[in-house]
């Protein structure tokens, strides 16, 4: 069973964490070590320890449980602690790494290039996991380097706008109107459902959570920053493109530093919210920002709206997190065998129950449960997503499950967090009005393919 819980001071799980991986390195049991990839059996016992894995809310604690009853004989240590690459590289150096990380996706590629995580393509074929049948093949491809999976995806929970129903009737403007193909008609929309006091906005016409969400407008204007071969190609003409529609975007809403003044002011989680208070027409969120609005279901008024390619394309962005095992765990077998079994389908539908209890108990809203897994996500939603009685929210349910017919994603690089940080940094640049829209995408591609050379 687990020992360990998240309510635990972080210093205490640091200690027992390096008590458990002390001594683990290539000559240890079930390690990597000696240059030659290990082989994996269906074996789950021993020490287990874990880095970044939190279940400190109902779909996690529910999972580890089930992962525990599947595997008694682990006595599993967990560092709940937010996953750190600085402290991971150092542990990897010192030969002292736990069994197992939670990692975001965009790191994938960039340990598996540097060695210090193990392909586990033989792991999943010895427990009979084919992951192009058992998750989205947006999140495999988030985790593939080289052609070898590196790890094992969880959660994909995908964008689409959310409107606010009341704010756009009073400004003569329909959910419908939010048409993200049609890129200039949008900002006409934008601008009718804007309302400004001098040069500060009081109701964003839109909010397209920039720079944050960059990589999804990126490819809503068909390009993106990660080519195939995880080469950078942030200066792409559909960039350059997206970067300057996005501009205009928050120009018309008195720019980006006055937009970001007042979404900082926004009681984003309370209850006096932007949908609440009508400080927004529309903005985009991930599936999860749909389950914190249940608590104030009678005082918003809602629509989903897909997010279109300018081909028309409904499409579920979405990054995510995922289990990895480095390569000088002292036991591989059990790590993956404890993260195929907390994101298998029969955990995930102990997760769909769980969530689907604590929002009966509090007379809430089951918004759904996205997990990386189509399989489980249809089997979720069949078993525990029933209609609510409220149409606004049944029906913003609903989109975001059918924008998961076509899920994306960034793709994977040995430098996607350099990759990342070049975008963030070219965009708000931009935004700034420090660079012009080219300029910032050019020197962000020199910089990231720099990164991209230097790791060959």
């Amino acid at each position: 069973m687990l020992s360990r819980r998240h309510a635990l001071q972080a210093a205490a799980a640091s200690t027992v964490l390096g008590l458990a991986a002390c001594n683990r390195g290539g000559d240890s049991p079930g390690a990597g070590g000696g240059g030659e990839p290990h082989e994996f059996t269906t074996t789950g016992s021993g020490p287990l320890a874990t880095m970044g894995f939190n279940p400190s809310d109902e779909v996690g604690q529910s999972r580890a449980d089930h992962a525990a009853e599947q595997l008694p004989d682990l006595q599993v240590e967990m560092d709940t602690t937010n996953f750190d690459s600085q402290k991971f590289t150092a542990q990897s150096a010192a030969g002292q790494v736990p069994d197992l990380i939670q990692l975001d996706r965009a790191l994938v590629a960039t340990f598996a290039a540097k060695g210090l995580i193990m392909p586990l393509d033989q792991g999943f074929e010895v427990h009979g996991v084919d992951p192009a049948q058992q998750y989205y093949e947006a999140a495999v491809g988030d985790v593939t380097y080289e052609g070898s999976i590196y790890a094992v995806p969880q959660f994909f929970q995908p964008s689409a706008i959310l409107i606010n129903t009341r704010a756009a009737e009073a400004a003569g403007i329909s959910p419908e109107d939010f048409d993200t193909s049609d890129p200039e008609a949008l900002l006409r929309v934008v601008e009718k459902g804007t309302t400004m006091e001098g040069s500060a906005p009081v109701t964003l016409g839109f909010d397209g959570d920039v720079p944050g969400s960059a990589e999804m407008w990126l490819q809503v204007f068909g390009g993106g920053s990660v080519g195939e071969d995880g080469a950078p190609t942030l200066d792409r003409a559909e960039n350059v493109e997206a970067l300057t529609w996005i501009k205009q975007l928050l120009d018309l809403q008195g720019g980006y530093a006055e937009v970001t003044s007042l979404k900082n002011a926004m009681d984003v989680f309370g209850e006096q919210n932007q949908y609440v208070a009508d400080q927004v027409v529309g903005q985009s969120w991930a599936q999860w920002y749909l389950n914190v609005l249940t608590d104030f279901a009678d005082d918003v008024e809602l629509q989903a709206v897909p997010i279109r390619t300018l081909d028309g394309t409904s499409i579920g962005f979405a990054g995510g997190s995922a289990f990895a095992v480095p390569t000088a765990a002292g036991n591989a077998d059990g790590a993956l065998a404890w993260a195929l079994a907390a994101t298998s389908t029969e955990a995930w539908l102990k997760a769909g129950e769980a969530r689907q209890t604590t929002a009966a108990e509090a007379g809430g809203i089951n918004t759904g449960l996205f997990t990386g897994s189509p399989e489980a996500d249809q089997q979720v939603r069949e078993q525990f997503v029933a209609e609510s009685g409220n149409a606004d929210f049944d029906q913003a349910i609903a989109v975001y499950y059918e924008v998961l017919e076509e899920p994306r994603s960034t793709g994977a690089s040995p430098v996607g967090e350099q990759i990342k940080q070049a975008l963030l940094d070219a965009t708000t640049a931009a935004l700034n009005g420090e660079k012009d829209v080219a300029q910032a995408l050019a020197d962000a591609q020199a910089s990231a393919q720099g990164d991209y050379e230097s790791n060959a």
